[in-house]
């Protein structure tokens, strides 16, 4: 096997199990990790540590499959641990039912060279061999697999500078970018979240030679997250403190604010919860931010307009990725054209209305609700680098139309009346203006978020999403009643798009 390698000294037992959890931090569905060396070299106690950390079980029995073959975890990933030692012929590989459990998940796989040429080229490969008292371990491989795997490792680097490489690493949440959490624990400290963001990856050109990214203003480094996060703190917002951060690399340890959300026991919003969240909004949008933010001594961050190009690509989401899922067939050139010129129509409304720091995703996921806290300080704010210079009824729109939540229209009135009344008691406040504005920024957002939702699944393998695209139609219809959009809704109506479908 060809391809980059990548060496790690182990001095003991613990910094093995160590590397297995390491390993399964980086692991995916269809991954292969073939695990190599002597008897004795360690492959049982790396196999352990990473099925028990994909399980979050330090005691979780995994005894070897030497005599059974194959042992199976349903855990985060489900792997499947083969131990090829008695294998008559690398044929036995199908009657072991090794693809359909690449299928599953992943596959971890001892003495690997029983199985000849059968295992995928993109096999990670880890040996382990004697190093003077303690081991080499010793990983090769190639594709995105071994890319990952690189970037754990680079993780772990990175909490020892910080001080914390004997933290105990889980996986926390991942989002529909390429971002992912872990929370990590140390003794004696409080846990943190250790933040990982490699930089965006620009897709290919899409409109006046630029990619979708660019035009839409969608945060290429971690640098805006720590700009964005340290202008907040400044305004009297909770978000994280940033206790490490490695700005090349994309790795930050943070503040754990907590994990509890905006749902209650019941599974249901919680309404003031939804009203506080508006109250924070309120307070945010009656302070002036700076566009230009300091993200280091000589380094800043110039937060993007959310401009008409960055509005109408948003917007056409819906037309190149939901149109044709419910048609079958790519959207016909008038059905485009009426599209934009219903929303620049829109676009130029709002050229009168409030700008000012828009979060982006200001809804129930990006919020923690502190119950011990007071005042604003009950909210803590997460996920803020795509932030904008834009309407500030588009944040308040993402949160009382919450994409992840069914928001009913009680709470949504409740959301907006808590808002409307802060801003109000803060001083002048053109209440009219605003409501147009919010019926804008929610027919925008929500129309993108059905393009996105749709994307996720056909692109990207993730058909989890679709689940939330009847709320989307309904939040939809819902900002369509307002009558500066009275246009739009016959234009939505006319083709279809407000029609309950089965994807």
């Amino acid at each position: 096997m060809t391809g980059p390698v990548l060496e790690r000294l182990l001095a003991d037992e613990t910094q093995t199990a160590r590397l297995g959890e390491d390993l399964a931090l980086s692991l995916r569905a269809g991954d292969v990790l073939a695990l190599k060396g002597d008897l004795g070299a360690g492959k049982s106690t790396l196999a352990r540590a990473l099925i028990r950390a994909l399980a979050d079980d330090a005691n979780l029995d995994v005894p070897s499959p030497t005599f059974t073959l194959v042992q199976s975890y349903d855990t985060r990933i489900p792997v499947h641990h083969f131990d090829l030692y008695r294998l008559a012929s690398a044929a036995e590989l199908d009657e072991l039912g090794f693809d359909e459990a690449l299928t599953q998940g992943a596959a971890l796989v001892e003495w690997p060279e029983r199985a000849e040429d059968y295992l995928p080229k993109t096999t990670l490969s880890i040996e382990l061999v004697q190093h003077g008292e303690g081991r080499l371990a010793r990983l090769s491989g190639q594709g995105t697999a071994f890319d990952r795997a690189a970037r754990s490792l680079a993780m772990r680097g990175f909490l020892e500078n910080a001080g914390w490489g004997e933290a105990r690493r889980r996986h926390f949440i991942g989002d529909a970018s390429a971002r992912s959490y872990e929370i990590v624990t140390l003794a004696g400290q409080e846990p943190r979240v250790l933040m990982n963001s490699p930089r965006l990856v620009l897709g290919p050109a899409v409109r006046d030679g630029k990619p979708y990214a660019v035009i839409a203003h969608t945060a290429q480094s971690v640098t805006a997250f720590v700009a964005i996060d340290r202008a907040l703190r400044a305004g009297g917002v909770s978000v994280p403190q940033i206790h490490a951060e490695d700005q090349d690399q994309g790795f930050m340890l943070l503040e754990h604010l907590g994990s509890e959300g905006f749902l209650g026991k019941d599974g249901e919003p919680v309404a003031e919860r939804y009203a506080a969240a508006a109250e924070l909004l309120a307070m945010m949008h009656g302070r002036s931010w700076p566009q230009r933010l300091q993200a280091g001594p000589g380094s800043f961050h110039e937060v993007p307009p959310f401009d008409r190009d960055a509005m109408m690509i948003e917007a056409d989401l819906l037309v190149d990725w939901y149109v044709p899922a419910i048609s079958g067939g790519p959207p016909s050139d008038d059905l485009r054209s009426g599209y934009a010129r219903e929303w620049n129509a829109l676009f130029d409304r709002l050229q009168g209305s409030e700008y000012t720091l828009m979060l982006r995703d200001f809804h129930s996921p990006n919020i923690i609700w502190r119950d011990d806290r007071a005042g604003h300080d009950r909210l803590g704010v997460v996920d803020f680098q795509d932030a904008l210079i834009g309407p500030s009824a588009y944040d308040v729109a993402s949160l009382a139309m919450d994409a992840r939540v069914t928001i009913s229209p009680e709470i949504e009135k409740k959301t907006l009346d808590a808002y409307v009344a802060a801003r109000h008691a803060a001083g002048a406040f053109d209440e009219a203006s605003f409501l147009e504005a919010y019926a804008i920024m929610a027919a925008q957002r929500n129309s993108k978020i059905l393009g996105i939702f749709v994307r996720l699944e056909k692109r990207d393998g993730k058909p989890y999403y679709l689940k939330h695209l009847p709320r989307i139609r309904d939040y939809l219809r819902r900002a369509l009643s307002h009558p500066a959009l009275a246009s739009l809704r016959e234009f939505y109506e006319a083709h279809g798009l407000l029609e309950e479908r089965t994807l």
